[in-house]
Parts: structure tokens; C-alpha cells; sequence
């Protein structure tokens, strides 16, 4: 099965985006794929910000990176766009330190008015790493993400929908795995 790493981009401890990501996740993994999420946060920050590839925890978030078929890229939006903490991160790839994998990008927002970042601010980003392919992405209204005394959820309507883009993305990972084998018999 295809190895699978959300990477989130929220500088936040309490992030509604990692909650997305992890719903993500869980449904991926009771799919059969295996599934790490990597917060970008928890990485040090002198050293993401240097460029400091060669640090051990840098050199071992940017071996998860090149080691996983499919990347789940989970971000909040600030200032119309992704995240700086993503964008420091994303910079440290290799110019085609994508290539070869399936991309799923989701954004988290407090106002639809954001619904475009994925498509004209994240995107061209995925495309110029080499991508192979860039599923449809999803974004999520932080009023969508409820939290509580219990488990954070999603509401039922993001749920759904959040669902339909992760079904399309596990099959563009299974038929870029199923064209990998018939190429190489």
C-alpha cells in the first residue's frame, strides 16, 4: 500500500487544521494506506528558517517528504495564501522534490472568501515541485471544525464533502500504484 504524510502548515498548538488533517488521515488509514502527519510547527524553527537541510529533523521531515507516495498538505489561510511556516518548508524541497506523487491540498479559513487560495496560491507551488498529479483540493470553514468537551469533529456537511476529495485522492493513489506495477512486469 501507498505510504501516505499530511504535512500542516498552522504556526497554531490548538490548530482546526491539523483536526482536518487528522480526520484525513483516519480515513485514509481504515482505508488500508499507512499514514504519518508531520506539523511543521514542531520542527525547529532556526533551523527551518536557515535552511538548515542538513539538521537531523529537518533532514528527517525532508526524507518523509521523499519517501511517501502521496502528501496531504493541510494549511490555514493568513493574508489570502498558505502559511509562511509551509512556505519555509516547501522551500527547502528539491526543485522536483514532489515528483513522482500525488498531492491532496486543503485549506482551512474563516471566510469563504479564501476558497480560492488552494487553486491560485498552493497549487502553482505542488506544480512547480513536480507534483504528478494534484487532486481537487478542499476548503474547510473553521466554523466547520467543532470543538468541545468530547473528540473534535467536523460537521457533517464538511465531513461529507472533505470525504468525497480524500475517496478521490486514495484512487489516484491506487492507479498511480496499479500503472507502477503494470510498467515495471
Amino acid at each position: 500500500m501507498p505510504k501516505l504524510l499530511a504535512l500542516t502548515g498552522s504556526p497554531s498548538t490548538n490548530s482546526r487544521t491539523a483536526v482536518v488533517a487528522d480526520h484525513v488521515l483516519h480515513r485514509l488509514n481504515h482505508a488500508g494506506f499507512d499514514t504519518a502527519h508531520l506539523a511543521v510547527r514542531e520542527l525547529p524553527a532556526a533551523d527551518l528558517l536557515s535552511a538548515r537541510r542538513g539538521e537531523p529533523e529537518i533532514r528527517r521531515a525532508l526524507e518523509a517528504v521523499a519517501e511517501a507516495d502521496g502528501i496531504v498538505i493541510a494549511t490555514p489561510v493568513y493574508k489570502a495564501s498558505y502559511t509562511g511556516l509551509l512556505k519555509a518548508f516547501l522551500d527547502l524541497l528539491p526543485q522536483d522534490g514532489l515528483a513522482g506523487k500525488t498531492v491532496l491540498p486543503l485549506a482551512t479559513g474563516g471566510s469563504l472568501a479564501h476558497v480560492l487560495t488552494i487553486d491560485y496560491a498552493l497549487r502553482p507551488v505542488l506544480t512547480a515541485l513536480g507534483a504528478r498529479h494534484v487532486t481537487a483540493g478542499r476548503f474547510v470553514l473553521d466554523s466547520s471544525v467543532e470543538r468541545g468537551a468530547g473528540p473534535d469533529r467536523l460537521r457533517p456537511e464538511a465531513e461529507l464533502d472533505l470525504f468525497q476529495a480524500v475517496d478521490e485522492f486514495a484512487d489516484a493513489l491506487r492507479a498511480a500504484e496499479s500503472a507502477a506495477l503494470t510498467t515495471a512486469h
